[in-house]
């Protein structure tokens, strides 16, 4: 699977998705690009999205597409490090057009 991190996906998230393709929005040069472009360009080269972008489900339409959405809680490492076993789960087991999320605990 291909994966894309947002920008504020802490990157050693990255370490529990053995096995996929990662790569970061900064990687990518596509820093700058607002959601709409940032899922159109993401849609035509990966799988999945990986961002902390919690209005994303509001803003966007996802029935349609190829591309999944997990939105992570918060951008905080050490929060995130006590989920990362069942974020890797829902990243292997999500389904294009589906937006997955984590209640911050």
């Amino acid at each position: 699977m291909r994966i894309l991190f947002d920008q504020g996906t802490p990157v050693p998230l990255r370490d529990y998705l053995s096995g996929h393709h990662v790569e970061t929005v900064h990687q990518r040069g596509w820093s700058a690009l607002g959601n709409a472009e940032l899922l159109a360009n993401a849609e035509a080269e990966f799988d999945l999205l990986v961002t902390t972008d919690r209005k994303l489900r509001d803003r966007q339409d996802m029935a349609g597409r190829k591309l999944a959405v997990l939105v992570l809680p918060t951008t905080n490492w050490m929060r995130l490090r006590t989920m990362a076993r069942e974020i890797a789960e829902l990243a292997r087991t999500i389904q294009p057009g589906e937006i997955g999320e984590f209640p911050l605990r």
